[in-house]
């Protein structure tokens, strides 16, 4: 963050001081909600979770070089006192923005969002330096967060902007306002909470009603509910993907050996060939959406192929591939989980997987609602379409609900089976690995499965990790 004086935070964020023997002194270090982040002249903001409550950390907090606390009551030790410390974080990421000038390009979009965010980082920091999210933080604690590590020079700001209600990216967007914003996709994740696409679009449309006159909406042609969205903002409209109309587009869209996809791509100065790193024909919609977001920026075509092709992920368990030793490819998307992710993702192990055996050890897709049960049902049934060789469901009734959707497919038997939790996973595939097996690992993030991709790779540190 640039530095401020306690006094000026205070003033940004209407709070008072408590304990702070001299106002002047500068908070210098970055702004953290975890006090083992803390560096000298760090400013702490104590929030109360559901395990842990931050205000018992502020002494140490200090303790460690923290400039203050800010927090909602005093805590013994220089503190910023404010009613709200979230509200407080965003009025004081809005006014860092404000001062710097910094150009803010904020994404969202049912699935792909961090991979795509991953992307444009990628690409911008080519042409100057550029501050995004590290993971996912992209909610009203997480942007801000993000936000305040702008410093003079930064020059872009990518912001990831998630929903769980109406009005939730409409805030986030009024916290920092984005000169360009991208609208991926609109899925099914979160559909229990919305009731609906339809109530999914009016939400993530909201980050185009923010744009100025002078700003720039790029929008995915391929997803009628999302180009829609051009008639609910008065900026510039710029659309990509594989649509012959889309202004940023691919086309002889192809796998490598490997499932890594390959496409020329056409921008209105002209086209490159590119081939990515990374794997799965899924990630050519987020080539192009951050492809569309740096031409826009000013990068030419050359430059954004150049970069897509040498980009790889730089969020963890985000199909992130690891060979072993053995032969063995290990496959930890298990960050997440949504239908469109999922069919993504065994889309891509089934490109991967030619010629080897394939192993999908598959969890719950959460808050899916009354869908719940169709979704794992179709996601199992797809799982034997792509000739997936083993299906391993993992987990209580919506983990029997992918597996007896691949039976009723497939009438596969023993080739999908049903598993109490992650260690019954682990053991199964230690004794039925082969070496040049292939497994995937996915599910939503609250059933921890990464540790079954994490348990795979023990006592394999020789292997290569692909695809970063």
């Amino acid at each position: 963050m640039i530095a401020l004086s306690l006094a000026e935070i205070a003033e940004i964020v209407g709070g008072q001081s408590y304990d702070i023997p001299d106002p002047a002194v500068r908070v210098t270090g970055p702004v953290v909600i975890d006090s083992r982040a803390v560096r000298p002249g760090s400013l702490f903001a104590a929030f109360a979770g559901e395990h842990v409550d931050g205000h018992d950390y502020a002494q140490s907090a200090v303790a460690a070089g923290a400039a203050a606390v800010l927090a909602p009551r005093p805590v013994g030790v220089p503190a910023i006192v404010v009613p709200d410390v979230t509200a407080a974080l965003g009025a004081l990421a809005r006014t860092i923005v404000e001062r710097l000038g910094t150009t803010a390009v904020a994404l969202t979009g049912s699935s792909g969002k961090t991979s795509t965010k991953d992307l444009i980082a990628q690409l911008l920091e080519r042409k100057g330096p550029t501050v995004y999210p590290a993971g996912n933080l992209n909610n009203e604690i997480g942007l801000p967060l993000t936000a305040l590590r702008a410093v003079e020079d930064t020059e872009h700001l990518v912001l990831e902007m998630g929903a769980r209600y109406i009005g939730d990216i409409r805030y986030l967007s009024g916290l920092v306002p984005p000169k360009v914003s991208l609208v991926l996709n609109v899925g099914t994740a979160h559909i229990g909470e919305f009731g609906g696409r339809e109530q999914i679009a009016e939400a993530k449309g909201e980050i185009v009603e923010c744009l100025p006159e002078d700003g720039v909406a790029v929008l995915n042609a391929d997803d009628p509910l999302v180009r829609a969205m051009s008639s609910r903002t008065k900026a510039r409209v710029v659309l990509f993907g594989e649509a012959a109309d889309a202004d940023v587009r691919a086309e002889n869209v192809r796998l490598t050996e490997h499932g890594q996809p390959a496409f020329t791509l056409h921008t209105p100065t002209g086209c490159s060939d590119v081939t990515m790193r990374l794997y799965g024909e899924h990630h050519v919609s987020n080539a192009l959406a951050a492809a569309a977001v740096a031409h826009e920026l000013g990068m030419s075509v050359d430059e954004i192929a150049l970069a897509l092709s040498e980009a790889g992920t730089l969020s963890r368990w985000r199909m992130e591939v690891t060979e072993r030793p053995d032969g063995v490819t290990i496959v930890n998307d298990a960050y997440n989980a949504n239908p469109e992710s999922m069919r993504a993702a065994l889309r891509a192990l089934a490109a991967m997987g030619r010629g080897r055996r394939t192993w999908a050890v598959l969890g719950q897709m959460a808050e899916l609602g009354d869908e719940a049960l169709a979704e794992h049902d179709a996601v199992g049934r797809l799982a034997v379409r792509l000739n997936v060789s083993k299906l391993v469901a993992v987990g209580g009734r919506e983990a029997s609900w992918l597996q007896l959707g691949a039976y009723n497919e497939g009438s596969w038997g023993e080739e999908s089976v049903h598993v109490s939790d992650a260690q019954a996973a682990v053991d199964l595939l230690r004794s039925e690995l082969r070496p040049g097996d292939v497994v995937l690992v996915k599910a939503s993030r609250s059933v921890g499965l990464e540790r079954v991709a994490q348990a795979l790779l023990e006592n394999t540190t020789e292997g290569e990790v692909t695809g970063r």
